[in-house]
């Protein structure tokens, strides 16, 4: 089945409200994601996200132990987190492909360990 792709008079008189509808009921709509993510003992849990394309991403990251950080280079997402503190942050998942998170905090050396894979699964 192919998309419908909505221009001209009928989003104008209908509205964005309108095409964000048909786009949902053809199962192309993001969804929103969200994910807790502990980072404690030189360890992130979970140690794998998986989203679909275009899925909106919120993650609470929560340090536990001492101050982590999370990152992944590709979506350019670099955020700290202090002891028995806690960050929000969200991105879209807008590329297909397995991507590594990392804690970026390169002078401790249990950090430089901390991995986590990212999978964003293409919609067909």
């Amino acid at each position: 089945m192919g998309a419908l792709l909505l221009v001209g008079p009928l989003t104008t008189r209908f509205g964005a409200a309108a095409a964000r509808a048909v786009a949902r009921s053809q199962g192309q709509a993001p969804r929103v994601r969200e994910f807790v993510v502990t980072a404690s003992n030189y360890r992130f849990a979970p140690a794998r996200i998986e989203v679909m394309h275009d899925d909106i991403v919120k993650v609470e990251l929560v340090g536990e132990d001492q101050a982590h950080a999370f990152a992944i280079d590709e979506y350019r997402i670099v955020k700290r987190v202090m002891p028995g503190q806690r960050t929000s942050f969200e991105f879209r998942a807008d590329r297909p492909g397995t991507f590594s998170y990392y804690c970026s905090i390169a002078a401790d050396p249990g950090c430089q360990a901390m991995r986590g894979t990212l999978a964003v699964i293409a919609r067909s």
